[in-house]
């Protein structure tokens, strides 16, 4: 092993002089030297005497924000070439010649050595002044945009950081990969059950866990990265992937850290746990070497810090403390611990950071206790990383003048001493934040209460939620810092809740609180309709799942909305009926006391009349609400983590409109069963519907194929809430499934009208429903099969018709109504003697200019063809191909 250091005064000569602890870099396998990145310091703890104190994670060291961020960038780039170079035949693939990226992470290494080669105070000796500054700045601006340039998409993998010190390294990896995020915690509170929980031994809080509220997030990905800032032995790592891999076996993990000091045996170990697990484990870092510890370092630096003087600072005049309460401006921040996407809002960044840069630097006035000088500390706590960072590297675009820097505080106690040798040269403690922090106890921020290193202004930002109370009380580190002399900005964020929030009327939808609460994450502000034809393009050809945008909705014409009035008034009391059958088999198969889950949008006047029904009738109040459901992608299962959090899944009914073929059947059955297997909690795949024409479920009210009224129209008669959306760009990890609220159509709206007159036919079925209830069983097993004869009959339409897709094929009143409505037709079929009961049906066609064709023995009423643009090789029944029409 070839090993290199550094002549210029190190940050760990003191350590190694005194202690005889060094360290070495193996430059064949390095990108930087070791010494580049670390200095060394003295923990206040027994089961470890030293620390590789890092000069680019900013956690101990205030550090530039662009040095920090450009550190992660690069060390993601090394996992992003780890993970895309695939070996040879016979030897393990060489990143420095085997991936296009090798030549730039070759320049960015080389500049970021260039701004890291710096005298004891980290400020290079060449930048000093305004002028140099402004080259220095401008040289790190150039860094992060060219790593910048490089960020990816990384389909199947969860990057997952250590808490605390590697939670926002980990943040900047997943970041720049594209992928599913989440850290370690030591907190114990947040009402998530752990996914799993591991143990870091030398450590001075050693236990972790993970609280995924998307647990499948992480039970599916096919590759786990593990983040952390220095690899010594890789104990931490392989009790990680042991803990991983027992609950969700994965094929890859790959180890990222700033600094490997792993000795060859180490190295060993994890090839080991690799063959056992039958898993491919490879490390990456930045710089890789070996470190020297004598034997009898831990007695002899205990020694040596009994003999230090604890640190006690002058204090100067005592800084001013100022709040910035951003509470009711900055929208709610999710915390990592729960997972969220890679890619941080860089909106939210920018919002704190404009708030902020008015009350900064010299220019503002001292009158509202601004400070006079130029330095800026943004000291973030603990856990809470990544969003701080963010924010002072756009602090630092918006006041270029201003010299910022940015780190955190944490639980680790380590010893301070003011030496240029020594990597802590100050301390500053305090008392911890037992609501946000993981406890009470006494918390540290170190190096910038010594003389070289004072800051004018230090930007406190505490964990989201933490109560102002505690962070401005005595001992609290509002007052700790202060004692500084800096002035103290304190800035007061919102936290959002683990698992997000219903949503109710009227702030969204016409429906009442009482009658539904919306599982959905409110989308009324994003433009998401586009043309029939250019939605059905995009979803035939694959380019774009049908959830990911919406139909263009419509304000009924006054014939539409007769036509509906009609429908209403002639179906009422028979569809009354199916809501009494079917709300008391309901009630027989969960004890009285089923938590009704519709599947919106369809499902939800159902879900709201079976309520009133088992109020009216029996005076139960039973919790209803909406969820969302994708053809390919199944139920939200955020929305099952908060049904499963708030209920007992066992007693949860599932609620729909109608089938047609029974593919939300399926659907609903395969998303229960991931659930169960990653999360743990058994729903039961029951589906209750008002129709079932297709014979696909055992629960249903009716298996006529008739109209339903509510499947006339969009909006205007499911509480003028669209039908629900899952785009990526939107909907984020640990995000309900969206949708919008059309107030806009308030003057249409039916929804009301609809349930009333339902509701009004109670009384007149009550007597004849409740009879036929009297025999219904309370063994789902008992109930008519499921023959999925609908199923049968959509393949054979399918290929009568040339279409060869079944999705193209809709059966049933409800499913011709939506083609019409938001698809492509091509052509309706109807049952002969069905024609009479299909007038809207046969009326939109008519507008629309679609061709109707009797077909004798149709099983269904109606069923509505998707006009097949995009499937090679269709013929239509006229003889035309896709290429013809």
């Amino acid at each position: 092993m070839s090993t290199a250091r550094t002549d210029a005064l190190w940050s760990g000569e003191y350590v190694r002089d005194v202690l005889g602890v060094d360290v070495a870099t193996a430059t064949t396998r390095s990108l930087l030297p070791v010494e580049a990145l670390v200095g060394l310091a003295l923990r206040r703890n027994p089961k470890r005497a030293h620390l590789l104190v890092s000069r680019v994670l900013a956690k101990h060291v205030p550090t530039e924000p662009g040095i920090a961020t450009a550190a992660g960038w690069l060390l993601a780039l090394l996992v992003r070439v780890e993970l895309q170079t695939r070996a040879a035949e016979g030897r393990r693939p060489d990143p420095a010649t085997d991936h296009p990226l090798t030549a730039v992470i070759t320049e960015a290494a080389a500049r970021l050595g260039r701004l890291l080669d710096s005298g004891p105070d980290g400020e290079s000796r060449l930048d000093s002044g305004p002028d140099g500054r402004t080259t220095r700045a401008s040289a790190v601006t150039d860094l992060c945009a060219m790593l910048a340039g490089h960020q990816s998409e990384l389909p199947g993998v969860v990057t997952i950081g250590y808490a605390e010190t590697a939670t926002g390294l980990g943040h900047l990896v997943a970041e720049q990969l594209g992928t599913y995020y989440i850290h370690s915690t030591r907190e114990t509170r947040g009402g998530v059950a752990p996914y799993g929980a591991f143990e870091e031994a030398h450590s001075h809080a050693t236990s972790h866990q993970l609280l995924p509220t998307s647990r499948a997030a992480l039970h599916l990905a096919e590759t786990v990265v593990l983040v952390d800032d220095e690899l010594s032995t890789g104990a931490t790592v392989i009790n990680t992937i042991r803990d991983l891999h027992g609950t969700a076996p994965h094929s890859r993990y790959v180890v990222a850290s700033l600094v490997d000091l792993r000795s060859d045996a180490d190295r060993l170990e994890l090839d080991a746990l690799a063959l056992e697990l039958g898993a491919r484990i490879s490390a990456v870092a930045l710089a890789q070497g070996s470190i020297q510890l004598p034997g009898t370092l831990a007695a002899d630096a205990a020694e040596l810090i009994s003999s230090l003087p604890l640190p006690s600072p002058p204090i100067p005049d005592l800084g001013h403390i100022r709040l910035l309460d951003l509470t009711d401006v900055v929208p709610p921040v999710r915390s990592a611990r729960f997972g969220v996407a890679g890619r941080s809002d860089p909106e939210q960044a920018a919002e704190i950071a404009g708030a902020l840069a008015g009350t900064l630097g010299a220019g503002a006035a001292a009158g509202a206790g601004a400070a006079a000088g130029n330095r800026i500390l943004v000291l973030a706590t603990e856990e809470f990383m990544a969003l701080p960072l963010a924010v002072a590297a756009r602090l630092q675009q918006l006041r270029p003048e201003l010299d910022i820097r940015y780190s955190t505080s944490t639980r680790s106690p380590i010893a301070a001493l003011d030496h240029p040798g020594y990597a802590v040269r100050s301390a500053v403690s305090f008392a911890g934040q037992d609501e946000a922090d993981g406890g009470p106890g006494q918390r540290f921020a170190y190096n910038f209460a010594h003389p070289e290193e004072r800051f004018d202004t230090v930007v406190i930002m505490a964990e989201p939620g933490t109560p102002t109370a505690l962070l401005v009380a005595p001992g609290g580190i509002a007052q700790a810092v202060a004692g500084t002399g800096a002035a103290v900005r304190l800035v007061l964020l919102a936290r959002e809740a683990p698992l997000p929030q219903p949503l109710t009327g009227p702030g969204f939808g016409s429906y009442a609180p009482e009658d539904v609460q919306w599982l959905l994450k409110d989308l009324s502000h994003a433009q998401l309709e586009a043309p029939g034809a250019e939605r059905e393009a995009a979803i035939q050809s694959g380019k774009a799942s049908y959830a990911e945008s919406l139909p263009q909705e419509f304000e009924p014409s006054p014939e539409y909305g007769a036509l509906f009035q009609a429908a209403l008034d002639s179906s009422a009391a028979r569809i009354a009926h199916a809501v009494g059958i079917l709300t008391e088999q309901v009630l027989r198969l969960r004890g009285n006391a089923p938590v009704l889950v519709s599947l919106a949008r369809a499902g939800t006047p159902v879900g709201i009349l079976m309520k009133r029904w088992a109020r009216e009738v029996h005076g139960l109040d039973l919790p209803h609400y909406a969820v969302s459901i994708v053809r390919g992608l199944g139920i939200d299962q955020t929305a099952l983590a908060y049904l499963a959090a708030h209920h007992s899944p066992e007693q949860v009914m599932f609620v729909d409109g109608w089938t047609g073929k029974g593919a939300i059947a399926r659907e609903l059955e395969a998303a229960v069963e991931l659930f169960r297997r990653t999360d743990g909690a058994a729903f039961r795949p029951d589906l209750a519907v008002l129709a079932d024409p297709g014979h696909c479920v055992r629960i249903f009210g009716t298996r006529d194929d008739y109209l339903v009224p509510s499947a006339c129209l969009n909006s205007t008669v499911s509480g003028l809430v669209s039908r629900t959306v899952f785009n990526t760009e939107l909907i984020g990890p640990g995000d309900f499934h969206g949708a919008k609220f059309y107030s806009q159509l308030g003057g249409s709206d039916v929804s009301h009208r609809f349930l009333d007159a339902i509701e009004a036919r109670f009384p007149a079925v009550r007597g004849e429903v409740l009879a036929a209830a009297a025999g219904f069983p309370a063994d789902i097993g008992a109930l008519p099969e499921a023959d999925w004869s609908g199923w049968s009959a959509v393949e054979d339409i399918s290929r009568n018709f040339g279409i060869n897709n079944v999705n193209l094929v809709k059966p049933g009143v409800g499913e011709t109504t939506r083609v019409l409505l938001r698809r492509v037709p091509w052509k309706v079929l109807v049952h002969p003697d069905a024609v009479g009961g299909i007038t809207h049906v046969l009326h939109l066609a008519e507008q629309r200019g679609v061709e109707v064709l009797e077909v004798p023995g149709l099983p269904y009423s109606c069923v509505g063809l998707i006009h097949p643009l995009h499937t090679p090789g269709a013929t239509g029944a006229d003889g035309k191909t896709v290429a013809d029409v």
